[in-house]
């Protein structure tokens, strides 16, 4: 039921058939703006619940859920609040796309949560070509996190998958073209 409402949530907040250029540079015929969803109340809710679950079925110990701001700052909350209702609190972290401009001069943000090591999963809104996704996989090894899984709501089933296996981590998604697409 969870998932059937996120699904419905996402299609009539998120999906929109219009040209568009997507981050990628790619021109496509439609465009699913996921924060519209992220950022609803019960969108964030369900979403933070189902990826909970997710990573719940994946059997084994994680210690940080994030990625590049700014598609993944609302998922990684969103479970990071689900992980603490189900009494397994998960951590979030950000990494920014650039170095913050002044103090410590940061690229990750929660890092005091984090021990060197720390096996994460790094959340995204929606996989096209991977490029997002690997950006901020790379920042996070460079932190010193080691990746479990890249953790998407939608892969628009474009490449995106084979290229983020390719470089050697395993991507899941709540959701695939199809599933949101007319």
């Amino acid at each position: 039921m969870e998932r059937e409402r996120l699904l419905a949530i996402l299609k009539e907040k998120s999906y929109e058939k219009r040209e568009v250029t997507l981050a990628s540079g790619r021109k496509s015929n439609f465009y699913i703006d996921c924060k519209q969803t992220t950022l609803d109340a019960e969108g964030a809710y369900l979403l933070g619940r189902l990826m909970y679950k997710k990573i719940e079925a994946m059997n084994e110990p994680i210690d940080g859920v994030g990625g590049l701001t700014l598609g993944a700052d609302p998922i990684a909350t969103a479970l990071s609040i689900a992980s603490f209702e189900a009494n397994n609190p998960i951590p979030a972290f950000i990494i920014r796309k650039e170095p913050k401009g002044h103090g410590t001069g940061q690229w990750l943000e929660g890092r005091k949560n984090l021990k060197s090591g720390a096996r994460v999963v790094i959340v995204e809104d929606v996989v096209t070509t991977g490029g997002s996704s690997l950006k901020a996989a790379k920042r996070a090894e460079e932190e010193g996190l080691t990746i479990v899984k890249i953790l998407a709501l939608v892969d628009r089933c474009e490449g995106g998958r084979e290229i983020i296996e390719e470089a050697g981590y395993k991507l899941d998604s709540l959701f695939e073209r199809s599933e949101v697409v007319d």
